[in-house]
């Protein structure tokens, strides 16, 4: 087994987490009301909408950083894939 596996596999288990964190964020947001809250009976909703928000919020460097290391794996693979094609032409 080479090299070239080993690659795709890392790169797929990090595309696959950066996929979870996107779908789980997806979820938590989709119960995110946008609207003002003015009325005082309606603090614990606001609670609850600050909570859904602080949520994401907290996941937003995660997702930064898996994305970061899906990028850069896949120009690895990139790269990879051009230096062994230019090993093959000459």
């Amino acid at each position: 087994m080479g090299i070239s596996p080993v690659i795709w596999i890392v790169w797929a288990a990090f595309a696959t987490i950066l996929a979870s964190l996107l779908i789980y964020r997806g979820t938590l947001l989709q119960n995110e009301d946008d609207q003002i809250y003015l009325d005082a009976n309606a603090e614990h909703q606001q609670h609850e909408q600050e909570l859904i928000l602080n949520r994401a919020k907290k996941l937003t460097p995660y997702v930064y950083v898996a994305s970061a290391a899906t990028v850069l794996m896949g120009l690895g693979i990139l790269i990879f894939i051009v230096m062994q094609a230019l090993k093959t032409l000459s």
